[in-house]
């Protein structure tokens, strides 16, 4: 196994790693708080449940990250790709806007969904409004999502 690979793969792992922990922690928290809630007004579960679930996307953006640098590298075939230094450092990179910014969107996203929580709390019609409050944070991680693709794809010729 080359440097080059090895570089690719721990690029792959923080892709898929650190957004997952953004969005477990991001959906915990909304958790906690939809919990708090619906123990006081039990018919709002379906509204508090979309709120907690919005954090999680990260992660899966993440593990898609992953998986298209595994494909990228021949790591799922089984046939890996022996990748030169300066192309491992060029995967790893690529992983680096999904890595980073799904971490910290997720967090920020279930912040903005407890506060959606908490509004939907006290004025249940107002969950839609909630729902694109916290959504908006997800266009950072969407476009950290497209930057990695676009890097795996377009930007290393393997």
């Amino acid at each position: 196994m080359t440097l080059g690979l090895i570089l690719a793969i721990i690029g792959a792992a923080l892709a898929a790693i650190l957004p997952g922990i953004g969005s477990a922690y991001g959906v915990q928290i909304g958790g906690q708080a939809a919990a708090g809630v619906t123990s006081e007004k039990p018919e709002l579960f379906g509204k508090l449940l979309v709120l907690q679930a919005l954090p999680g996307t990260q992660g899966i953006y993440g593990f898609l990250i992953a998986v298209l640098v595994m494909v990228r590298t021949g790591m799922l075939t089984g046939a890996p790709v022996a990748l030169t230094t300066q192309q491992g450092w060029a995967f790893f990179a690529a992983c680096m806007p999904m890595a980073i910014v799904g971490l910290l969107s997720a967090i920020s996203q279930g912040k903005a969904a407890v506060a959606a929580i908490h509004m939907t709390a006290k004025q249940p019609d107002s969950s839609a409004k909630g729902i694109t409050m916290t959504a908006l944070v997800e266009t950072y991680a969407i476009l950290a999502l497209l930057v990695s693709v676009l890097f795996v794809f377009i930007g290393i010729p393997v």
